[in-house]
């Protein structure tokens, strides 16, 4: 961390400064410029909030060298990490494939898609029981009888499901019957979840806030990573801009930034950052041309009557068509899918 002191402050004051950083267990290098002193802190700042040294009438500027994040850091491991999904290895050589619809909206249409899906070389399934709609009174999900639903497929079809946590008292819930549980973009900063799921053994999937930075992203995988759960896969679903023609931006460079700050793996939501079906597909190849590890595809057999989110979402001919598309674009860039 570099301090940069303001021209003729206070002797007095930049000796309190220099007290403060050395009681917080800092060594401390000082350079004299010409116009200013330069203060270069070494030691771990990591936990150090930097803006509290602005409270200090002599500090001028502080820039922070070393991440505020460790444990999501590539600097802090530089292997990659693999994460377990019921069998499923994401982050590896192979592209996963996530399929399924928005909502579990019952037994039979479930069934239907998952049979679909899973024929087509889906790895895992998707689906909501629990919804966080901007309306109270759109569907909310089937709830606890969605997971059982999700739960049975999975019996049949032997492939992993994936589902969206809204809060921590259906942890159990999720223990019991998820195999990668999903924070969605409005829980990425709901910390005190965050911490909870830290302490479970099941992998989480901990998409990308509408408005939130690559940094904050990262800092809310920190503390899952922190609170002791190692098996964490970031996921870019677009952001908010000024743009209307879609429902969010997807931010592809989001996805390099990822791979260049963390070793985790990263996967794409296309469906929601497109919010158009006819989109989906080639932002999918752009995704996995930029290094996504793998997709995340809402898929229903009947989208024109579906109870949420219909318009983003593939019929299975579509989905099968993206496949066979990503797939070039996958022997491309070296990996399998």
């Amino acid at each position: 961390m570099i301090i940069k002191v303001r021209g003729r402050s206070k002797e007095s004051e930049i000796n309190r400064l220099k007290k403060h950083l050395n009681d917080s267990g800092f060594e401390l290098h000082v350079s004299q410029g010409i116009n200013h002193l330069i203060i270069g802190v070494i030691g771990d700042t990591v936990a150090y909030d930097t803006r509290g040294l602005y409270g200090f009438e002599c500090v001028e500027s502080v820039i922070r060298i070393q991440e505020p994040y460790r444990q999501a850091n590539i600097k802090f491991k530089t292997s990659k990490t693999i994460v377990d999904v019921g069998g499923v290895r994401v982050g590896g050589d192979k592209i996963i494939l996530i399929a399924g619809p928005c909502s579990v909206e019952s037994m039979d249409s479930f069934m239907k898609i998952a049979e679909e899906v899973n024929k087509l070389g889906a790895d895992c399934m998707r689906g909501g029981a629990y919804k966080p709609r901007t309306s109270p009174y759109a569907f909310q999900g089937l709830e606890l009888e969605g997971l059982k639903i999700m739960d049975k497929a999975k019996g049949k079809y032997n492939m992993p499901i994936v589902s969206e946590i809204m809060s921590m008292d259906k942890i159990d819930e999720f223990e019991k019957y998820v195999d990668l549980v999903q924070v969605g973009a409005r829980n990425m900063q709901n910390f005190e979840l965050l911490k909870a799921l830290g302490k479970i053994s099941k992998p989480i999937l901990l998409k990308r806030g509408f408005s939130n930075t690559v940094q904050e992203w990262i800092m809310s995988a920190e503390y899952i990573l922190a609170s002791g759960n190692p098996n964490v896969i970031l996921c870019e679903r677009g952001i908010r801009t000024f743009e209307n023609y879609t429902r969010n931006t997807l931010d592809v460079s989001a996805i390099l930034a990822a791979k260049r700050l963390t070793h985790l793996p990263i996967i794409v939501d296309p469906s929601h950052a497109a919010g158009r079906w006819e989109l989906v597909e080639d932002l999918s190849k752009a995704a996995i041309a930029a290094g996504a590890d793998g997709l995340i595809i809402e898929v229903h057999t009947n989208p024109e009557e579906a109870m949420s989110d219909g318009a983003q979402s593939l019929k299975p001919s579509k989905f099968k068509e993206l496949i066979k598309s990503c797939r070039k674009i996958a022997s491309a860039v070296e990996r399998d899918l």
